[in-house]
């Protein structure tokens, strides 16, 4: 089986037979299917694996009558995620600046094993199995190589207190969790900050964001729901977002403010 970071160029032969006997072009299966011409033109000379639902998409638009999901069931690792984090994770992975707003739990990027298998033992509706909950967790540990990878991004979280309170998977857990957050901000490139629960004003009412900035300087939000998530990258809306967030860094605990208020929680548990 394939590593979830290769392409296949059994499965991009596959795909390419199949567009050419549809007679579609490759910038007419990227209009069908919601993907760049580039991104096909990868998949099928095995560069990179395909993500999302590009695999669904190029089966129904092809007429391969489930082919291409056989093939590459078989041919790549899944990590169990919903196709519209699936998306997020490749931006997060390119992005040379990070910034995260959060709200109700610790952000991904940042979780211990212990806590990350604690949050997904909590999706209720539907419940995940076994197998797809330790696929999540992998993907999610996965994550924290965003913190030492080369070139170095600068990154900033600006969480909730309530994020550092929340006892799930019970105190323990939490203790860890919060222990591994100070070890994080110590890194030169990486700011932590805490909205305190008694703020009078607070520019994140609208909920949780994560702000990228691309290698070509482009600025994205991304914004993830109950049942999806989407990318604004064009102004006013992306601009608007950025703004929302110094705002948020200016009203919160300054770092080191920051660390001994977690290094307190901790303490308390």
């Amino acid at each position: 089986m394939h590593s979830s970071e290769r392409g296949s160029r059994s499965f991009g032969a596959l795909l390419r037979f199949h567009r050419e006997q549809a007679g579609m072009s490759q910038d007419a299966l990227a209009g069908r299917i919601g993907f760049s011409k580039s991104q096909v033109a990868m998949v099928e000379r095995g560069e990179r694996p395909p993500r999302g639902n590009f695999v669904p998409n190029a089966d129904g638009a092809l007429s391969a009558q489930g082919a291409l999901l056989v093939v590459a069931d078989k041919e790549f690792e899944t990590s169990g995620m919903p196709p519209w984090t699936e998306n997020y994770l490749d931006e997060e992975k390119k992005a040379i600046a990070l910034h995260t707003y959060q709200n109700h739990v610790i952000p991904g990027a940042l979780q211990t094993e212990a806590y990350a298998r604690a949050v997904f033992n909590c999706n209720y509706c539907p419940p995940l199995d076994d197998e797809e909950i330790e696929k999540r967790v992998a993907a999610r540990l996965e994550r924290q190589k965003l913190f030492r990878r080369k070139p170095t991004p600068i990154i900033s979280y600006v969480l909730e207190q309530s994020t550092l309170t929340r006892p799930l998977g019970g105190p323990q857990v939490l203790k860890e969790q919060l222990h591994s957050i100070l070890d994080i901000c110590r890194l030169r490139h990486v700011e932590i900050q805490v909205m305190p629960h008694d703020r009078k004003t607070h520019a994140g009412l609208a909920g949780p964001m994560i702000l990228l900035e691309t290698a070509e300087r482009r600025q994205l939000a991304y914004v993830e729901g109950q049942n999806g998530g989407y990318f604004v990258g064009e102004q006013p809306g992306v601009g608007d977002m950025f703004g929302r967030y110094g705002i948020l860094r200016a009203q919160a605990l300054n770092p080191e403010e920051s660390a001994k208020l977690i290094e307190q929680v901790a303490e308390g548990l």
